[in-house]
This record gives structure tokens, sequence and C-alpha cells, in this order.
């Protein structure tokens, strides 16, 4: 079995992803928004399902593929560290281009002449 992280690592898996944010999507919705073949969808999408990254549902004679968001949060908790980490970085760096724009008394006024 594939990690999650092998799963998501795949472009076209995190395509799909991305187009089921918004809303349901056939097989062939999917196709032709990717522009790929209905195979390799269906392929991609039964390793999402079976990893729990999608649901699907039948409507009549088309299954519609629905996001699920628990593997995800997943992922999301275990970047938590990651991000505090940046977060903690990216505010020292906020400090210091603060600081570096601030004026100085220590600047020499210009004269003119």
């Amino acid at each position: 079995m594939e990690s999650v992280f092998e799963i998501i690592a795949e472009p076209n898996r995190r395509a799909i992803l991305s187009l089921l944010i918004s809303s349901e999507q056939s097989v062939g919705e999917i196709e032709r928004q990717l522009g790929m073949s209905q195979p390799a969808v269906s392929k991609h999408l039964r390793v999402l399902r079976d990893a729990g990254f999608v649901e699907a549902t039948v409507d009549a004679q088309r299954r519609l593929y629905r996001l699920n968001p628990e593997p995800l949060q997943e992922i999301d908790h275990w970047l938590s560290p990651f991000r505090r980490l940046w977060s903690r970085h990216l505010d020292a760096l906020e400090r210091h281009l603060e600081q570096m724009d601030r004026p100085t008394s220590k600047k020499k006024k210009t004269r003119k002449k």
C-alpha cells in the first residue's frame, strides 16, 4: 500500500483533488477538465478512493466523486510543527525588515548648498 505522501505526490492525483474541492465531479467531467484519458482518470480515482481521499456515489448511470477531507486533515496535523517553524522565521524576517525601514537618528542630514 502506498503512503499518503506517495499518493498525493502524483501530480494528476493532486489535480483531481483540486477539482473536487469545489464540487462533485464525474469521471467524464474530470477527464475533460484535465485532458486525461478515461482509463487514467479511473486509475487515479481508484487509488484516491482506496486511500480514503475521495468517495463515490452512484447517480443514475454515472459515479460522482467528492473529496473526503479526513486524510488531508491528517496531513495538515503532521505539517503543523513545520508551519510553526516557518511562522517564527517569517515573523523574525518581518521584524528585521521593519527595523530596516525605520529612520534612525544616527543618519546624517544632508545640507543643500
